[in-house]
């Protein structure tokens, strides 16, 4: 068994962190929080006290919010001493973030992989994510142990780790649309007096089988939004991802505008603003 490293102890990152330990890995753990480290610390985790010292094992990963977060951590200062050893990034970020983070990466001298993932922290725990993964074909190689005990597959989308990312941002600007759909699809059966329950059933075992309309749809229907899973201010940044990709591609999003105007609205709303992504769900349902 290998000692890792793991920076990021969010929902996601945490899940997965776990799952690495109960495999009979060795974990040095980080979290700007330090306190986010303290479940995996107790079930026998190390926590260093810089991001530097995590990134300092001869792989690393990392589970960031955003953007920003990932740039700041995975940063030419952090990865200095670092020669000879890899990283991959499972966060969902923009494509022209992990360009620069590949570049700033290959400078340190320290291989650079994207795996953005599929699944929800249960998802991660039970070791059972789809896993996106981009970057030279010699570190997938030498990733695949780990990535093995994370995920049930991983899917290859070649050599440049940007390409990892856009996938993932257009993954979830589908899940977006799905959402949107299934408010919809309540709200015309609601006005009927019919029960949500009962079309998502119909939906989920028919024609639209799979989790998310499944998982999403049951959520939906039973208005049961806590705790969440995927928070709100994530959903539209992944829109905002979404939007970013495809003016540099010169891609005309249509539907881009409403799903925008549904999640500010949950987000300007004290009642919605705090729950799972789906209770975008209410401000379609509100009007």
């Amino acid at each position: 068994m290998a000692t890792l490293g793991f920076l990021g102890m969010g929902n996601m990152g945490s899940a997965m962190a776990g799952r690495l330990l109960e495999s009979g890995h060795e974990l040095r753990v980080w979290n700007r929080s330090p306190d986010a480290c303290d479940e995996l610390v107790a079930k026998g985790a190390v926590r260093v006290s810089s991001a530097r010292e995590a990134l300092a094992e001869s792989v690393s990963f990392s589970m960031f919010a955003n953007d920003e977060a990932a740039e700041a951590v995975l940063s030419a200062e952090n990865l200095a001493g670092a020669e000879g050893r890899m990283h991959v990034n499972m966060a969902s970020i923009s494509t022209a973030a992990a360009e620069r983070l590949t570049a700033v990466a290959g400078s340190a001298g320290v291989g650079y992989l994207a795996s953005p993932v599929l699944g929800r922290p249960a998802v991660a725990a039970a070791g059972n994510l789809n896993l996106l993964v981009a970057g030279p074909e010699a570190l997938v190689a030498a990733a695949a142990p780990y990535l093995d005990v994370l995920g049930v597959r991983t899917w290859r989308f070649g050599e440049q780790p940007s390409r990892a990312n856009g996938v993932k941002i257009s993954v979830n600007f589908t899940i977006l649309h799905a959402l949107q759909a299934m408010a919809e699809g309540i709200s015309l059966v609601e006005s009927q007096g019919l029960e949500a329950g009962d079309f998502i059933e119909l939906l989920s075992g028919t024609l639209f089988p799979g989790v998310v309309y499944s998982g999403y749809g049951s959520m939906m229907a039973e208005r049961r939004y806590t705790p969440p899973g995927f928070s709100m201010p994530l959903g539209l940044k992944d829109l905002g991802l979404a939007e970013d990709l495809a003016a540099e591609g010169g891609v005309t999003l249509p539907s881009a505008p409403v799903l925008r105007d549904r999640f500010e609205t949950a987000l300007a709303d004290p009642d919605l603003a705090e729950l799972d992504w789906s209770a975008v769900a209410e401000v379609t349902r509100g009007r």
